[in-house]
């Protein structure tokens, strides 16, 4: 179960840095060719959520692999299913119902994350 977890904590990592990092770094001009999300937000929140979910990243798989300060680990999960519920409730507002399942399975898979490690296996 624990190399599971692992599996789980570095696919999520891969995918929030990935699209954190586009969040922090593009104009929401450039992002709003393949976000139309973004609309509703202010460059200021978007990059917000893209540092979210940058920070949630590291905080996934940093501590472990350190082995320092590894009750960040769940709590960096928690945090990332916060960022899928609100992102849920943008989709659905927009009617997005691809991006609803994405972000429903990305939020399932951050709680699987937090359960594990606030539980039966911690790092």
């Amino acid at each position: 179960m624990n190399t599971f977890v692992w599996i789980l904590q570095v696919v999520l990592a891969l995918v929030f840095l990935a699209t954190g990092a586009l969040k922090l770094v593009q104009p929401k001009e450039k992002l709003r060719e393949q976000m139309r999300w973004v609309d509703g937000f202010s460059q200021d929140t978007i990059r917000g959520i893209g540092l979210a979910e940058v920070l949630g990243a590291l905080g996934l798989v940093l501590p472990g692999w350190l082995d320092v300060l590894t009750w960040l680990t769940p709590l960096a999960a928690s945090g990332l299913v916060l960022v899928m519920v609100g992102a849920i409730a943008t989709h659905l507002r927009l009617r997005e119902w691809p991006m609803v399942a994405g972000n429903v399975v990305l939020a399932v898979l951050a709680l699987v994350v937090a359960w594990a490690r606030f539980g039966s296996y911690p790092l």
